[in-house]
């Protein structure tokens, strides 16, 4: 590039970064975090409203304030449903099986709903029809079954609703199409778990044991010994229920695992159990305004760690501190070590040194918002002896999650029997950059121990790596994809923890570089943009955002720069695209790029403005010079 274009770009872009960082840095709360806005979920308002609905006809006295959540959440839903009668989890979102059938459930929960919004549920039922050859129950339980496989996690509870709400016939009759999952088993020692390779996911456990006692209340197994055992664990596992509900009330602070376990117990007419009062109370206190709900309260630890993670960029500490003065260092600091978990949690029984993706009561630790902790606590700065130690109880907590393929799973180590308890390449990678950054700080034993797991994460990125030199997320898609991946995501992200563990001396990360910067390269678009991923629908901020940050970075990083030879070709389209795109830094368009629970998407309004500006600042590095070559 010219050096009169050079300098009128930068201009430019220099311009850019300064809005980007001072919308981010406004988008802060009154303490200092992040806090972010999640997407209306057309999802988590059926489940919502069936839950209240379930419990005001199992004879619950509901305050007015629910009743009108209630009738709001139906108007709400009346209001975004897609232009073919179907809905997608998000208003952004194409209109699927488990959504359409969910928020038709809900109108049928609602006495007199069908008839009010009569347009309404017709043009649901024409889309169910469309989709699944008809309304009786076979054909909607059989092709929810069919989406999910043999992962119970979100299949079973789809059915549950659907069968309360009277949408899968009257009577005992309607049970015979929700499978009956094995709610006993939680009465085994949790060590077991993973053993038993139940039929749902780790996180599933509140969902397993609810869903378990409607099922087992409405149609009772045949088999005399299996229902005697239901029968004589019932109380056992509805009070491990009440032990592991949090104070708020919301399991996982999630809106519909939640109202699966409130209108289950509430089937079953157990409308007083301080289960379903707390998991009520906390629905109510979760409505939005406009008569929405999102699939969860807040990911107020993962965007500030993104957030500060973003700020630093390839210079860590240095980038940090042009933005955040020492006071906003420490306040944020202090949060993050308030929120790493000093002692085993109730619910997945995951040791100390944690981080979840909130600080609400509902958070379970997970290896992603460790991680993140991790690096942020890096960035920093702060060396103090509350800091090293937090540090090293996170190191070691990652350490100890890693499962024996090298990878790193989500919440617990061992349960790979289905797709979201497996490891990830996006969950590796973030451990990996963690491990990278504290490795020089950590001693003794455990240093030996962090060696072997960075090497051991290494192979597993190597295996994981596709032919055409891409890694697939874990929490992460695209809904334009074929198959609702993101390779464009996962190998921004693998690409970012390889660049930095060759800067750290860890040349076994080299080959898998290199083929991933040519992956990013090539799945580039003509105009500078990058989507999901080669032919994977319209391009977004946060997929062009990240790609530009991972390739910048590795432009920016010595020991990498050779990986990207020219960033004229590729940086500076990206960035380009970027300007045009970011007009109102208040209102910054999001995409649905990101997986919630059972592959429900969401988007987060936060997300865009947080990926732009990691790329403007990363960009503006590479063009300036900042240690690297002039472009």
């Amino acid at each position: 590039m010219a050096e009169s274009k050079v300098n009128g770009f930068s201009e430019k872009l220099r311009s850019a970064v300064e809005q980007a960082v001072g919308a981010l840095l406004a988008a802060r709360n009154a303490n200092g975090h992040w806090v972010g806005e999640l997407a209306p979920s057309a999802l988590a308002t059926a489940t919502a409203v069936c839950a209240l609905a379930v419990l005001q006809r199992a004879g619950a006295t509901l305050s007015n304030d629910a009743a009108n959540a209630i009738a709001l959440g139906l108007d709400w839903l009346a209001r975004n449903v897609n232009e073919d009668g179907g809905w997608g989890d998000t208003p952004l979102n194409f209109s699927n099986i488990s959504t359409t059938a969910l928020c038709w459930a809900a109108y049928g929960a609602v006495p007199g709903a069908d008839a009010q919004y009569g347009a309404v549920v017709a043009a649901a039922e024409k889309w169910i029809i469309a989709n699944t050859g008809g309304l009786e129950p076979e054909q909607l339980a059989g092709a929810i079954v069919r989406r999910y496989g043999k992962d119970r996690t979100f299949a079973v509870p789809i059915l549950t609703a659907c069968a309360l709400s009277g949408r899968l016939g009257k009577g005992r009759g309607a049970w015979r199409f929700v499978p009956q999952l094995p709610f006993e088993l939680a009465a085994l020692p949790a060590k077991w778990f993973a053993a038993l390779r139940l039929p749902v996911v780790s996180y599933a456990l509140p969902a397993l044991i609810a869903i378990g006692h409607v099922r087992h209340h409405e149609l009772p197994s045949r088999n005399p010994v299996l229902s005697v055992v239901r029968d004589m664990t019932r109380e056992r596992t509805l009070a491990l229920l009440e032990t592991i509900q949090p104070a708020s009330g919301g399991f996982l602070e999630a809106v519909p695992l939640t109202a699966f376990v409130t209108m289950s117990l509430a089937g079953c007419g157990y409308v007083d159990h301080p289960v379903v009062r707390l998991g009520a109370d906390f629905l109510q206190k979760s409505k939005r305004a406009d008569g929405s709900w999102a699939v969860d309260s807040n990911l107020a630890t993962w965007l500030t760690t993104l957030s500060v993670n973003t700020l630093a960029g390839s210079r860590g500490v240095d980038g940090v501190a042009v933005w955040l003065d020492y006071e906003s260092r420490r306040k944020i600091t202090a949060w993050l070590l308030d929120q790493q978990f000093k002692v085993e949690h109730p619910y997945t029984h995951a040791a100390p040194g944690g981080w979840a993706w909130t600080n609400l009561p509902g958070g379970v630790p997970d290896a992603d918002d460790t991680a993140g902790a991790l690096i942020a606590l890096h960035n920093l700065g702060e060396r103090s002896a509350d800091v090293l130690a937090a540090a090293e109880r996170g190191v070691e907590w990652l350490v100890n999650l890693q499962n024996d393929d090298g990878g790193i799973p989500t919440f617990c180590r061992g349960w790979t029997n289905l797709p979201f308890d497996r490891s990830g390449p996006d969950l590796t990678a973030h451990a990996l950059r963690a491990w990278v950054l504290w490795g020089n700080e950590i001693a003794g034993r455990l240093r030996q121990r962090l060696e072997e797991s960075i090497g051991k994460a290494l192979r597993y990125l190597g295996r994981t790596m596709r032919e055409d030199g891409t890694w697939l997320p874990l929490w992460f898609g695209n809904q334009w994809h074929p198959q609702s991946e993101n390779p464009v995501y996962g190998t921004s992200r693998v690409v970012e923890a390889l660049r930095c563990a060759l800067a750290a001396d860890y040349p076994q990360a080299g080959v898998r570089l290199g083929e991933g910067t040519r992956a990013l390269v090539r799945l580039q678009l003509p105009d500078g943009s990058w989507n999901g991923g080669g032919n994977s629908g319209p391009p977004s901020i946060e997929e062009t955002a990240l790609a530009v940050t991972a390739l910048a970075g590795v432009r920016n990083t010595p020991a990498t720069r050779a990986f990207l030879r020219d960033p004229d070709a590729t940086v500076v389209p990206g960035v380009g695209w970027l300007l045009e795109q970011c007009k109102n830094w208040g209102e910054l368009p999001a995409s649905p790029i990101g997986f919630y629970f059972a592959n429900l998407w969401y988007y987060e309004r936060l997300y865009p403005l947080i990926f732009v500006t990691g790329a403007f600042l990363e960009a503006l590095s590479l063009l300036e010079g900042a240690d690297s070559e002039k472009l």
